[in-house]
């Protein structure tokens, strides 16, 4: 119990310092000071910097798919969950430490020189594209819709990041929507 604890603790600690001051920047000294736990047992647990990041990557992908999940299930109808999404995205990207996205910004940074970084990356990025073709498979929609809704969202995490707007999304929903009707029409006129 005291292990998971002082893990967590160690986790919070990286996670706030690597999504809001970038990975590169934060030593583990930092790590150190914010969580409160001395170097030596620090390393114990995180025996390098990059297994902390590691560490860190995958646990902010498995809340953050599950977070999303949750809101979207929430809703009634296929479509609606769709549209949910981005919903969901602007009140991610309405919290006042909103950076963008932790997998974006990690690839960027270290992307070209950590293998690792750049899998988890990837791997983040495709979970999140089977989810929405989850959700594009229940709504009767053609195949060919996810890959239209993929660029949407994840363009809509970036300029919100830029600008510093949540309405990013709302832009992305808005054309979802379009996207939405244009696909059932099809589906319509074939049949």
């Amino acid at each position: 119990m005291e292990l998971e604890t002082t893990e967590q603790r160690i986790l919070d600690a990286a996670e706030e310092l690597f999504y809001g001051r970038g990975i590169q920047s934060v030593g583990m000294d930092a790590i150190r000071t914010a969580s409160g736990v001395p170097l030596k047992r620090l390393y114990q647990i995180f025996p390098s910097k990059d297994t902390l990041v590691e560490a860190y990557l995958k646990r902010r992908d498995a809340r953050w798919l599950h977070d999303l999940a949750r809101y979207v299930d929430a809703h009634d109808s296929p479509t609606q969950r769709i549209l949910a999404v981005f919903d969901w995205l602007y009140r991610w990207f309405s919290e006042p430490d909103y950076r963008g996205c932790g997998f974006i910004n990690s690839f960027g940074e270290l992307g070209a020189t950590s293998q690792a970084v750049a899998d988890i990356a990837k791997a983040h990025k495709d979970a999140f594209r089977r989810y929405l073709a989850d959700l594009v498979a229940a709504a009767d929609a053609p195949a060919r819709l996810t890959d239209q809704l993929v660029p949407l969202a994840e363009g809509a995490m970036t300029t919100a990041a830029i600008s510093g707007s949540p309405e990013p999304a709302r832009h992305a929903k808005d054309a979802a929507r379009t996207l939405l009707r244009a696909a059932h029409a099809d589906v319509v006129t074939a049949a």
